[in-house]
């Protein structure tokens, strides 16, 4: 698997041996300067000077909170880099933990023990298959919608929100 060269990836985890291995799995790819930080601060002021083309992030730091950094990322008065390709990283794997990940606007997420080909088809979905972005009152991100509903084509697609009979569902021919 081989990716373009000039790709700036930063990795927020302050556990140094995971920071080294994604390091050493990302220059496997090709990926050959990832950017590593360990707190939230110093990852703020990393992004201040700099951009990125993919952010790994843990989602538990022992100061901070990886939730924190992409809420700060998302956010368009306080970087630039708000539709930056982002995938969370984690060692728990409950819906709840998921749910707050994809809320904060994370692009993918990943449970530790990872494997390198988990981290291979996260950037690869990060980066052959983005999904738009969403605007909303309490939410900047990716479309948290991974399919299309065929039967379904309005500008309103919670439940709530078709007024639409049953017949007006099917085609006909």
């Amino acid at each position: 698997m081989s990716y373009q060269k000039n790709v700036r990836i930063l990795i927020l985890d302050d556990n140094r041996q995971m920071a080294t291995l994604f390091v050493v799995i990302l220059k496997a790819f090709g990926f050959p300067h990832p950017v590593v930080s360990a707190t939230v601060e110093e990852a703020q002021d990393i992004c201040q000077d700099n951009t990125f083309d993919l952010i790994l992030v843990d989602q538990l730091l022992k100061r901070g909170s990886g939730l924190e950094f992409v809420r700060w990322l998302r956010n368009p008065n306080t970087t630039p880099m708000q539709f930056v390709p982002i995938i969370m990283i984690s060692s728990y794997s409950e819906r709840s933990r998921i749910f707050d990940a994809i809320g904060a606007g994370v692009d993918e997420f990943l449970v530790k023990p990872v494997k390198p080909i988990d981290i291979a088809r996260r950037i690869d979905a990060v980066t052959f298959k983005r999904r738009k972005f969403v605007r909303a009152e309490n939410y900047f991100g990716p479309d948290r919608r991974r399919f299309k509903d065929k039967f379904y084509n309005g500008p309103f697609r919670r439940a709530d929100d078709m007024v639409a009979d049953e017949a007006d569902v099917f085609e006909f021919d």
